[in-house]
Parts: C-alpha cells; structure tokens; sequence
C-alpha cells in the first residue's frame, strides 16, 4: 500500500532550512538577467563578482594541469599547502605548517564545514556578508548580531563584543571578522584588531578571519587579525576575489598549531563531503600564490582601478545626500538615505527592500537592500558592488595612467552613469 502524501511536501524540509531562500546575490543577479532579456538596460550592481580576468600566468598553470584526473589528498595538494604557508609568511610575517591547511572548493564551503564542526554561537556584526547567518541557521547556531556605529563604519567594536562575551563568559563562540569587508569595504587598522584581539583572548573566543579581499585594499596593505591573535584565529582566504576566480572555487583555511584538532575534524567532514577540491585547478592556484612580478603587477592595477570607483561614488552619492563610510578595499559601498527618508515615504517607500526594488523600476540599478545583510528592515539602506565593467579591457587601457574621471568615464561606463543615475535619483 503506498504511503499517503500530506497536504504539503514541505513537512519533510528540516526545520532549520524552512523559510530560507536562495542567497540574495545569487538572486539579484537572477533578477537582473531576466530584466536584460526583457530588454531593459540594467546596471548589475548587485553580485559581487570581480570584474577582472584570471591573470594570465595563472591561467596558463591551468591549462598545464589539465591532464590531472586523480584525487588529491583531502587536506589539498602538499605542494598548495606548502605555496600557502608561503603566502602567509611573505605577506603576514607568520609561520604555520602545511600540515594545518585545509583547502575547499571556496571558502563558503569551509566555513558551513567550521560551524559544524565547532559547537559555538555565531558573532557578527550588522551588517554583515549575506551567507554567514544562513549557514548558522541550516545548522542550528545561535546568532548573535553585534550593534555598531556608523561613525566607526559598522564594523566590529571590542566594547560591543565585551559587553556580549561578559554576559555568559563561558560560553563558546565563534566571531567572523571581514576585512576588508563586505558589504561595507571598511578595513580593520593595527589598534583596532589588537582591541579585539584582548577581548578574543581574554574569553577564549575562535575568531575566523575571512580576508578573501586581502589583494584588493586599495593602499595594498592589509592586516590579519592573526598577527595580534594568532593562537585563535584561522585566516580564511581563496582566489576569488584578489585573483578574479570566483567560478574556480578554490579557498583555504590555515589554523594554529593549537587548533590542530580543529583542522582534523573539519579533514574527516571533508572527506565524506567533497573528499577533494579539483586536481587542475589546485594545480593552478600555486603560480597564483608564488612570489612573481606579474601577480603582483596585476594586483596593483586592479587596485588602482577598485579604489578610484570606490572613491568616485563615495563622493557622488555623498554629495546627493547618501550617508556612508569611505571603502578602503574590496567592491563595496554601503549606503544609506536618512535625510531624504521622509520625501521617499511619501513616494511609499518605507523599507529597504521597497527602496532596491524602485531604485531598480525607476533607473535600472540593481542592488541588494540592508537588511539581507542584517540590518533592521525599516532602514533604507542598500549595498552597492562596484563590478560592472569590463575587467580586461580596463587594465589594458591602464597601463602606468592614472584611472581619473576621463579614464573611468571612457572604461567604466556603466558604473559612471549607475552612480549618476541613482544620485539623481536619491536627490528626487
């Protein structure tokens, strides 16, 4: 006798994924592709892709490694492990053993594998990277979301940290900390990550330090909150971003000898999950780590370019009115229209999912609202992702020019007119 059916099949979704819906930059992009095939010129501000092509030299390792079809061992390749510690000890000052590397198919994957793993509450501040609160809840983690200050860039604060850790002290948590961030581009300076680093130690807090936006600080000098918390902190980084890889799905942890437990327990899940990240590309993400004038010439253009559309809009939109931190690296900008709130009530926006979806009718710009990165739902506040334009094309215009108002006008497009047309469209 077959089995009856109920009423509705979602009675057989786990109760921690029910309601969840698909990651909101997968969505807009979605919803932007599908406004373009109905024709409509559409600004794609909302994925935060990087624009820019694979470097050549790595591209080329690619190609190389090909041929390479067997498993590699779950951890990574050694020869990736080792290009990793490498990395770490050239651009950080730090010393780690490969043995305490665990490569993924991107970062993503690592971190829901860590928050299975480790049995802690999830701290984040608001706002914060979209798919960092979904994983906790698909595991069943308590979430905590810290307050923060606009003066100080809605980043982590150690009193607001204090003020939580002080409440159960014993507690096991686990903090993220993203610099330079998404969705705000702040960058966390050498006093701020050792206040926190005595907030972290003194409460035994695991800190997860997601830096898959190291390359593209603008002043090309980024800091790891391992080098003022090394004993408890694991560096999250990967070739998506800084590399332009996004497709390749390659990232790596690297933990302290002290959380060597840590690691073999992530390496068991691991090997009964995705058992191992792809052989070619492994291969590849080598040359990408090496010590090598192309990669670093690439970085140094790409930032020259991220930094001077990060600083055009900043001062377009600031000027229209818009209220937002200055981006040291990364994509983002981070908006929000408090002045003119009361003239968009008037028009019926109350919320800032309303404000992306009319900004997107109204000039064509797609963006995600504040609130899908965790800040309250009445605040008109979006995220905007400064990618849309050809990567390629700009860093072969570039050459030892300076990416001024004429260059980005001529090479960016998109961008220049996106930025234009929404502060045309926040002045009213």
């Amino acid at each position: 006798m077959p089995i009856s059916q109920p009423r509705s099949p979602e009675v057989y979704l786990n109760l921690n994924v029910r309601g969840l819906r698909q990651s909101a930059t997968l969505a807009i992009n979605e919803r932007s592709r599908e406004l373009a095939d109905q024709g409509r010129k559409v600004y794609r501000l909302g994925l935060g892709q990087s624009p820019f092509p694979v470097p050549e030299h790595v591209s080329r390792a690619l190609a190389a490694h090909a041929h390479e079809k067997d498993y590699l061992a779950v951890k990574g390749l050694p020869a990736l492990r080792q290009a990793v510690v490498d990395w770490v000890r050239r651009t950080e000052g730090l010393d780690y053993s490969p043995q305490h590397v665990l490569v993924g198919p991107g970062t993503k994957e690592l971190m829901f594998i860590v928050q299975l793993v480790y049995y802690g509450d999830l701290v984040i501040p608001s706002p914060s990277w979209v798919s960092y609160a979904p994983q906790a809840r698909i595991i069943g983690r308590h979430i905590h979301w810290l307050r923060t200050r606009v003066s100080s860039g809605l980043g982590v604060e150690p009193d607001a940290l204090e003020e939580l850790c002080r409440e159960d002290p014993e507690r096991p948590r686990l903090l993220i900390l993203n610099s330079p961030g998404n969705p705000t581009g702040i960058c966390y300076s050498e006093a701020q990550l050792e206040a926190l680093a005595d907030v972290l130690r003194r409460y035994r807090v695991l800190a997860l330090s997601d830096e898959i936006y190291s390359g593209t600080r603008f002043d090309g000098r980024h800091l790891s909150l391992a080098r003022y918390y090394p004993e408890g902190t694991i560096i999250s980084n990967g070739l998506s971003k800084w590399c332009g890889a996004g497709g390749w799905r390659l990232g790596f942890f690297v933990f302290p000898p002290q959380l060597d437990w840590l690691v073999d327990a992530m390496a068991v899940v691991a090997s009964e999950t995705f058992t191992a990240t792809s052989a070619p590309i492994q291969y590849a993400a080598v040359s990408a780590l090496e010590d090598c004038p192309e990669m670093d010439d690439y970085l140094r253009r790409t930032r020259r370019i991220l930094g001077a559309l990060a600083d055009h809009a900043y001062r377009e939109l600031t000027a229209a009115g818009a209220e937002m931190a200055p981006a040291e690296g990364g994509f983002y900008l981070f908006p929000r229209i408090v002045a003119q709130r009361r003239r968009l009530e008037q028009r019926g926006i109350h919320d800032g999912v309303e404000l992306t979806r009319r900004l997107l009718d109204d000039t064509g710009v797609a963006a995600l609202p504040g609130v899908n990165f965790g800040r309250p739902e009445h605040e008109l506040s979006m995220r905007i992702a400064l990618v849309d334009f050809d990567g390629g094309a700009c860093l072969a215009a570039l050459g030892d020019r300076e990416p001024d108002a004429d260059y980005l006008r001529a090479h960016c497009p998109d961008i220049v007119t996106a930025i234009a047309r929404m502060a045309d469209w926040i002045r009213g």
